[in-house]
């Protein structure tokens, strides 16, 4: 494991870092609402990171791959689910003087990563890359915690940036620049994952 950690890092570290879905929601939810307040979401996010991790390293995404149409439902479903989060942000204000809006929570981290395609098709390409074709437990432990652990420093940079852009603008008028933003880019994303 040791001898894969470096390159393996090297292959995710622009795959985390770039932006998606999982990134531009984070980032949004710290402009809007502070670090503190994703954490409960973060952490949902990179639970079912590992455990999803795992499991198509152990063979899960070969049975996804005999159910006609499960993967095109699941694209589908992810840029619907984004285009939600999008909707959430273009109607926004300045969300920490709101009562009516709250940031994303636990289960909604949960659900991001289920519905984010992009997260499929990362980790099915790094085990066909650094896991070949045998089925080792410890090794797809080792690549599930590394891919995690680097995803949760690309969301935790998003989620930062995000909380600082907020401190930069915090008029109405600039939190309703930035929410419109966000709530442009996850559309834009969201188009994407759907074509």
């Amino acid at each position: 494991m040791l001898q894969i950690v470096i390159p393996l890092i090297v292959f995710l570290f622009p795959l985390a870092f770039s932006p998606g879905p999982g990134n531009l929601t984070f980032a949004g939810n710290g402009a809007r609402f502070g670090y503190r307040a994703t954490l409960p979401a973060t952490a949902g996010y990179h639970i079912a990171t590992w455990i999803v991790t795992v499991a198509i390293g152990l063979g899960a995404m070969r049975v996804i791959a005999t159910v006609p149409g499960l993967f095109e439902a699941l694209r589908l479903a992810g840029a619907a689910y984004v285009i939600w989060l999008a909707w959430r942000f273009l109607r926004a204000g300045l969300a920490r003087d709101q009562v009516t809006t709250r940031p994303i929570g636990f289960g909604d981290g949960v659900v991001l990563l289920l519905l984010n395609p992009k997260a499929y098709v990362i980790i099915a390409l790094m085990f066909s890359q650094f896991l070949g074709t045998a089925t080792d437990l410890a090794l797809v432990l080792g690549i599930a915690t590394v891919f995690t652990l680097n995803n949760l420093l690309a969301f935790t940079a998003w989620t930062v940036a995000g909380d600082r852009l907020l401190s930069a603008f915090r008029t109405e008028a600039h939190a309703r620049q930035v929410n419109t933003a966000f709530g442009l880019a996850l559309g834009g994303v969201a188009i994407w994952m759907a074509i």
